[in-house]
């Protein structure tokens, strides 16, 4: 079961490859891994239906006692087959519902095939925590797939809807599950429920799960989603709101039901909304004229009184509930497939446009016809079987006088009318032949030949519906071994005399009297609705409006909130960090009582010359009238820190600092540009006084705080010990890299991920409508007026400028033709083009030497960063496109990659993540040689840091270059118009 879910945490992410080679294919690839783990859950049936309960398990976290655990029992089995069986069908269902060429079919079929797997994690773990990391997952993928039209507004705004409502109960419910695992003293599911804990803790953890399980489900007040979640493609439909996401809730309740059913606040929320749900995603159903939204606000119906069913915790109950459920995943899936046939050979779902369809297309009307009985509960389907298990239970619980089974048994009644009726609404708007406006037979609509392909998913689904009724004996034994976790009756109430079992036929008891009145009762409702016009509000709202408000106030709070609090000033900001910073911080020294201080004048003759430097740049900076004059002055305190580290034994951080000042310079330089020369030109500073006040506080207190702090330690320092664990754990003797990359790797992770976001942000701020990079993408050198001149050819000696006559001419740097002569050095370029290889090589020279010498992948990628600025500078953005032409997010997102990977992949030889490996050779002529697999990672590091200077250069130098040339051009142009 690991292994298999490790496949369908792969898999997918080689879909998109192969989805863009053999298209729509692709999905039947995808098909074989859910077939393979329904083979292997078939497999298990033995030891199931026996009373075992197969378990496997990996610890994760051990500290917080979190393993990847999973316990395959009576219901995790049921939910397993439905999960990827009917995941299966809908896949091959796919190869014939989409196009080859559909737009985004690769990342369509890779998030099916990873939802089908957070399901399979989902219903199989035993550890309730990493339960709740499945649920998120699915949440996340079913926005994915709902939103799967992103050009359509209202996908969008469905998957938006969906993700919201799913996720704020996702959140309510990990408080519950906190609560739970804290009270229970063990996240894992069967301890719990094996020791079944209770009191108030417990019930309000009950009460944050059930909110978590009723909004997957769909439950009343959040049933709205799921007919909005229609959106998305009927596939999805078939398997998200059938047989797999809004199952996730019911599954939890299932879960629970058979230990907590009876808990002071269990019934009242899970039988009172349960029954309101059925009543009005049924009424709500008999409205609609869209085939999908029928069976949207159906399926609705159908959540709540799987709720009822489950959720009333009785042995009989529970039997008659988990056969329902069975029972659903069938018809509902079946009736979507068949909806999305529909609309794909005809164009629409609209019952108003359809006439006929049932003589020209019988196997799908005979699939229908079969599934709708299910749903209304008509022998000899698994849904009549189970529609009469569930009222033979209730109605033993009402007749002996039990409210709950009272209520629950007419709402199940007034449901399963109103399921009949809509159920008619279903097969008459689909498949009849409509009156036309004369009251003659309307003509039939034009109906295609469909592949049996295209068929064959509904038709085994509905094949599935009627065997699972006639075998409904056989099915008894598998599904009792969860039914019998249940009491055989309410606390209170006399035990039945005998137990309820599956069949198809158990003579005319009171039950079948009351389903065949549903029936009844059923058409009648049609017929009154079917000739009506129902498309008028009831009340004047709905819950989608309630969420649309909701969401308006939020929006309307939100920008209240902000414009209280971010009133555009970046004095005021600062400052408020400051006040905050000062008084905290010096809050916690005045309430220390045991003050100690070590401090020595100097430690290295060094810090006698540059402190000095240092201090008077500073004060010079303040006083500095133009900006880039206070920018070098600043500058000059960070080359101050590159001597103080260099006298220190530290050249690894002189190296870093040296580079890190200088590209911030240059970056400086970039926004410099844009802005006046001069400080005050615009805004003058106000509050001089206050401000260095308050500046003068902040250097005090941070001086004081390292005063302190450095002299309040009073064990040994960890980091006496890095020598040696670089050398025996790092196989490295450059400390600071070994513990960058090794010692300290999820740190450098992080930070990574810190640098990556800051380049996104800027550059979101400055690629105003789009974020893409057309400048690799440069095939000809434009002339200063932006218009395309000279193309470029590849020869042996680079990139050259193509002559009239074919022949091709030297260029030192072929950006530099872009700009105007007043501003060209032909000695910048001629030593540009001398010095970039060289400087790349010693780039990779830091990054390989890194790990025993000064350098790095951080110092290695700011050389290279350095590279880029230099061709920047001397040739302009179209130089700096030649020098690298691929986009800056790819180097990110790779040098991302591989990180992410080196924490990963020790997890498979079962070692803890980040973990690095030595390889020792003995080479000739070059002798000995070690390669640590910690350079891998720094190879990532090196990767991103090329790619953030790149981002930067690309953002603040070549955007801000474009969108200067194109103000000053509409400048021109007006005025020639002028």
């Amino acid at each position: 079961m690991l292994l298999l879910l490790g496949a369908f945490a792969i898999t997918p992410m080689l879909l998109p490859w192969l989805a863009a080679r053999i298209g729509s294919r692709a999905f039947l690839v995808a098909a074989v891994l859910p077939l393979i783990a329904f083979a292997q859950a078939l497999m298990m049936t033995p030891t199931v239906v026996a009373g075992g309960a197969p378990f496997e398990t990996y610890a994760w976290i051990p500290s917080l006692d979190i393993a990847l655990s999973m316990r395959m029992d009576t219901l995790s089995w049921l939910m397993t087959l439905v999960v990827t069986g009917v995941g299966a069908l809908v896949m091959i269902y796919c190869r014939w519902y989409f196009d080859d060429n559909a737009e985004g079919l690769g990342q369509f079929s890779a998030v099916l095939l990873a939802f089908a797997g957070a399901m399979y994690g989902l219903v199989l773990t035993d550890d309730l925590v990493v339960l709740v990391m499945f649920w998120e997952i699915t949440s996340v993928l079913s926005y994915l797939l709902i939103g799967y039209y992103h050009r359509r507004a209202a996908s969008r705004r469905a998957a938006l809807q969906a993700l919201l409502v799913t996720t704020l109960g996702g959140l309510v419910m990990l408080i519950g599950v906190v609560l739970m695992v804290v009270e229970a003293g063990t996240s894992s599911i069967s301890l719990i429920l094996a020791e079944a804990p209770s009191g108030t803790v417990v019930n309000v953890a009950l009460v944050l799960l059930l909110v978590g399980a009723l909004s997957k489900s769909a439950i009343f007040p959040f049933h709205f989603w799921l007919p909005g979640a229609m959106a998305a493609p009927t596939p999805v439909s078939a398997y998200l709101h059938a047989a797999a996401m809004v199952k996730a809730g019911i599954y939890l309740i299932a879960l629970l039901a058979p230990v907590f059913a009876f808990t002071p606040t269990w019934r009242p929320i899970v039988i009172t909304l349960g029954v309101f749900t059925m009543l009005l995603g049924g009424f709500q159903a008999l409205r609609e004229s869209d085939l999908k939204r029928i069976l949207a606000f159906g399926t609705v119906s159908q959540l709540g009184m799987l709720a009822v069913a489950l959720g009333y915790g009785t042995r009989d109950a529970a039997l008659a509930g988990i056969a329902l459920l069975l029972g659903h995943a069938l018809f509902k899936s079946a009736l979507f497939l068949i909806v999305g046939v529909i609309d794909r050979q005809v164009g629409t779902r609209d019952i108003g446009e359809l006439s006929g369809i049932g003589r020209q297309a019988p196997l799908l009307a005979t699939a229908a016809f079969v599934s709708i009985a299910s749903m209304a509960g008509v022998i000899p389907t698994i849904g009549f079987v189970a529609k009469e298990a569930t009222l033979t239970a209730l109605l033993d619980e009402a007749v002996q006088g039990e409210v709950w089974g009272i209520i629950a048994l007419v709402g199940v009644a007034a449901g399963a009318v109103l399921t009949a009726g809509y159920g008619i609404r279903f097969l008459w708007g689909a498949f009849w032949t409509k009156p036309g406006v004369n009251g003659d037979p309307a003509p039939a609509t034009t109906w295609p030949k469909t592949s049996i392909g295209f068929l064959s998913a509904p038709l085994i689904l509905s094949t599935l519906t009627i065997l699972g009724g006639l075998f409904a004996a056989a099915l008894d034994a598998p599904l009792a071994g969860y039914a019998d976790q249940s009491p055989l009756s309410s606390p209170g109430i006399a035990a039945p005399d005998e137990i309820a079992h599956l069949a198809l036929w158990h003579g005319f008891e009171a039950a079948l009297w009351i389903s065949l009145g549903t029936l009844v009762l059923g058409a009648v409702a049609f017929w009154i609705t079917a000739k009506r016009d129902l498309t008028s509000r009831v009340l004047p709202f709905t819950a989608s409006d309630v969420y649309n408000i909701t969401l308006r106030g939020i929006a309307r709070l939100s920008v209240i909130t902000t414009s209280l609090t971010q009133r555009g000033s970046l004095p005021v900001y600062v400052g408020t960090i400051f006040v905050v910073l000062v008084a905290a911080e010096g809050t916690a020294l005045l309430a220390g009582s045991d003050w100690q201080s070590e401090l020595d004048l100097y430690q290295t003759p060094m810090q006698l010359l540059v402190a000095p430097v240092m201090i008077v740049a500073g004060i010079i900076a303040v006083r500095a009238r133009k900006r880039y004059t206070g920018v070098v002055l600043v500058s000059v305190t960070g080359l101050g820190m590159v001597l103080l580290f260099a006298s220190s034994g530290a050249p690894d951080l002189a190296l870093t600092q040296i580079l890190v000042e200088t590209v911030t310079l240059v970056a400086f330089a970039l926004v410099l540009r844009r802005i006046p020369s001069r400080l005050g030109d615009h805004n003058q500073s106000v509050a001089p006084l206050f401000r260095a006040l308050l500046g003068a506080a902040v250097g005090i207190t941070m001086a004081v705080v390292a005063i302190v702090a450095t002299a309040a330690r009073n064990t040994p320092p960890i980091s006496e010990q890095f020598p040696e664990l670089a050398y025996t754990l790092g196989h490295g003797k450059n400390v600071v890299n070994v513990a960058l990359v090794d010692i300290r790797g999820w740190d450098t992770m992080g930070e990574l991920s810190v640098l990556i976001l800051a380049a996104t942000g800027v550059a979101s701020l400055v690629f105003v409508t789009h974020r893409s990079d057309t400048l690799s993408q440069v095939q000809s050198i434009p002339d200063r007026f932006g218009r395309s001149r000279t193309p470029l050819v590849e020869t042996p000696d680079g990139m050259k400028p193509r002559t009239a006559g074919g022949s091709t001419r030297t260029a030192w740097l072929v950006g530099g033709q872009k700009i105007r002569p007043e501003n060209r050095s032909i000695l910048l370029e001629v030593i540009v083009r001398v010095l970039f290889h060289t400087i790349i090589l010693v780039s990779l020279y830091l990054l390989f030497a890194g790990h025993n010498l000064p350098g790095g992948g951080f110092a290695g990628g700011l050389v290279a960063g350095m590279a880029l600025v230099m061709r920047y500078v001397a040739g302009g953005r179209y130089e700096l496109g030649a020098a690298a032409p691929t986009d800056a997010g790819r180097l990110l997102g790779v040098g991302m990659s591989i990180a992410v990977a080196c924490a990963i992949v020790p997890l498979f030889f079962g070692a803890a993540p980040l973990t690095s490996a030595v390889f020792e050779a003995e080479i000739p002529v070059l002798g000995h040689i070690e390669f640590v697999t910690s350079t891998i990672f720094d190879i990532g590091v090196y990767l991103v840091v090329i790619g953030l200077v790149l981002d930067v250069l690309r953002s603040l130098g070549a955007e801000v270059d474009r969108q200067s040339m194109d103000a000053a051009g509409t400048t021109t142009r007006e005025v020639n118009i002028r």
